[in-house]
């Protein structure tokens, strides 16, 4: 059966995270994307490490950060500097819809390869060009990773422990986050592109920057400072419009409790042996706990102490009361509902053999995703999609 975008061909001269998990997003989906990849070493994130896969003969593979956005393409190698290297990417792009590049601003001008360049051998195609500050402004030159992006963006300006508590201070986010929905949003823009396409037979040129998409996941936290004028600080694990929503400390480590409403507040309440707070005056409703959360935070952690982690886990679901333990990487991928949803994959590697990787979250009904190869070796394909373009 085929996949959504099975009549699709994307060219990646992307490479590091946001661009390459683009060109993963649209591989999972069937299309049949190109890694394109200097000669000497390919992508940055192939030595990325350790850990390493094992190579050839001894030797050291690639990186686990290159294989976690790589998967599903076909790799060549092309020197982008030489006429030869741009003609095969010319080449490539006349029969491609999509092309997927993140170099510095005007960094492929100079070889023919922007959007101008390539728009002369392919009218319609759907350009995306992912930068740090996007093709325009005061930044456009400057190079950005994304740690860089979090503390520009103003994510680490709300993510860490308050002042005052033990490890106060910035923190970023455990995952490149912003590189991801960069990614994403480059995925949807350049769809988005495509759907227009095909009813109006015009390319599109598409401009995403890294500071942009950490601007606009201030989300919630900017509304807030639209609406009330006070700059949002970090809260550690609070939530700052509802409560009781934090990481609480039980007999023998921590647990997340997630109230969302009155309704499962009392549930709470009753579930933990204080009912009484259901109708104490100074948390009846969610304005009034988020006000009063300094006198209510000590009552529920001396309730809370009372119990087990597995305890309280499986009390508060009984309850209704939404919560979790804090799984490790290896947790998570034994929970019995990430299991049932077949959140790992096995795919076959060229030479280490059977690998594992996270699946795709999309599910379709009729047009499932597809996991048809493992990231590529450099090169890999060299040979095979050169006897397609005829040379």
């Amino acid at each position: 059966m085929a996949s959504p975008l099975s009549h699709l061909r994307v060219l990646d001269l992307s490479r590091i995270l946001a661009g390459p998990f683009c060109g993963q997003i649209l591989a999972d989906l069937g299309a049949d994307v190109i890694k394109v990849e200097r000669p000497e070493g390919g992508d940055d994130t192939r030595g990325w490490g350790p850990p390493f896969l094992p190579g050839a003969d001894g030797d050291r593979g690639d990186a686990g950060y290159f294989l976690a956005c790589n998967r599903g393409k076909r790799s060549i190698r092309a020197d982008l500097a030489t006429p030869k290297g741009q003609a095969l990417v010319k080449a490539l792009a006349a029969r491609s819809d999509i092309v997927l590049e993140n170099y510095k601003t005007g960094g492929l001008a100079k070889f023919g390869l922007d959007y101008e360049g390539l728009k002369a051998v392919k009218p319609d195609i759907v350009y995306c060009s992912i930068t740090g500050f996007g093709q325009d402004g005061p930044r456009a030159s400057q190079a950005a990773y994304d740690f860089m992006i979090q503390a520009m963006g103003g994510l680490m300006s709300v993510t860490g422990e308050a002042d005052g508590f033990p490890g106060a201070g910035p923190q970023k986010v455990g995952v490149p986050v912003v590189d991801l929905m960069t990614g994403m949003y480059a995925a949807i823009a350049v769809l988005a592109a495509i759907a227009r396409r095909d009813e109006t037979g015009q390319g599109e040129y598409i401009d995403i920057g890294m500071l942009d998409v950490a601007v606009g996941s201030l989300c919630n936290q900017a509304q807030n400072y639209f609406v009330s004028g006070k700059t949002p600080m970090r809260a550690g694990n609070r939530h700052p419009n509802i409560q009781p929503q934090d990481v609480f400390p039980c007999a023998d480590g921590h647990v997340v409790i997630v109230v969302g409403n009155d309704g499962q507040y009392a549930k709470f309440c009753e579930a933990i042996g204080r009912p009484e707070l259901i109708e104490d005056a100074r948390f009846l409703t969610n304005g009034d706990r988020v006000r009063n959360l300094d006198q209510l935070m000590p009552e529920l952690i001396a309730a809370l102490s009372a119990d087990t982690m597995k305890g309280w886990v499986a009390r508060l679901e009984s309850a209704g009361v939404p919560c979790a333990p804090i799984n490790t990487v290896p947790d998570v991928l034994a929970d019995p509902q990430v299991r049932h949803r077949e959140m790992l994959v096995h795919l076959d590697h060229p030479v280490s053999g059977r690998l594992a990787m996270l699946a795709s979250p999309m599910r379709f009904r009729n047009a499932p995703v597809a996991y048809r190869r493992a990231p590529p070796l450099l090169g890999e394909h060299d040979k095979e999609i050169l006897a397609e373009l005829g040379l």
